[in-house]
């Protein structure tokens, strides 16, 4: 006859749950290993330590989420207060700059810069329409998504007030809609290299998109 295994008692306890009610005795003069300490403790005491561990785990789980939640509703907050400033923006040739600033200013960043293409004529003549290559076009129309990372010589970079800084790089196309080439970029710039990182989730940097780019829509983009 084969041995009797651990299995074997583990699969005979499941299926016999009446066992320990007909040897509760038995469940009195268990002793188990505290992991605190090496101590011998009883198995009502062991199963006690389990819980308070499961319940602490919970609890730093539930502190995370809340935190979570409060960056989020401190992120809505600031684009909501960006988003109104673009809509008091009287002079729209004034859009590009205040999105810059406001960029900045609501969400710390230390470096941002704009350009534009395709507008009407009469903003032609525009400092955020000027040194736009055709490699730069082809790039803002190839991203389906903002791209972060490394600032890797993007000649995009030359935008920035300071471009040697420039470490990490946000590359956000805008465009009239998801199937549109783009008709702009904006980059965001850190010194920090893990500010913009390949990876990181980009839906915040899409809904910053999506809102510029119908703003802009009054300098006749298309």
């Amino acid at each position: 006859m084969n041995p009797i295994t651990e299995e074997d008692i583990a699969q005979f306890l499941v299926h016999t749950p009446d066992f320990f009610e007909r040897h509760a005795d038995l469940l009195a003069a268990v002793q188990l290993t505290s992991p605190h300490g090496g101590r011998a403790v009883s198995l009502q005491e062991r199963q006690a330590e389990m819980l308070r561990e499961k319940i602490k785990v919970l609890e730093q789980r539930l502190m995370e989420m809340m935190r979570h939640g409060n960056e989020n509703m401190l992120i809505g907050d600031k684009l909501q207060r960006w988003s109104r400033q673009l809509f008091l923006v009287h002079n729209a040739a004034d859009l590009p700059a205040v999105m810059v600033s406001e960029l900045k200013s609501q969400f710390s960043v230390p470096q941002a810069g704009i350009k534009l293409w395709g507008v009407a004529e009469s903003y032609s003549d525009e400092p955020f329409t000027q040194d736009v290559s055709d490699d730069v076009k082809s790039l803002a129309s190839s991203l389906t998504t903002p791209y972060c990372g490394v600032n890797a010589g993007f000649d995009v970079a030359r935008w920035l007030e300071d471009p040697e800084t420039a470490a990490s790089l946000a590359l956000i196309p805008l465009r009239a809609s998801a199937a549109a080439p783009a008709f702009g970029l904006l980059v965001l710039a850190s010194p920090d290299s893990q500010r913009y990182q390949a990876g990181m989730a980009t839906d915040f940097l899409e809904r910053i998109a999506e809102i510029g780019s119908a703003a802009l829509n009054r300098l006749g983009s298309p």
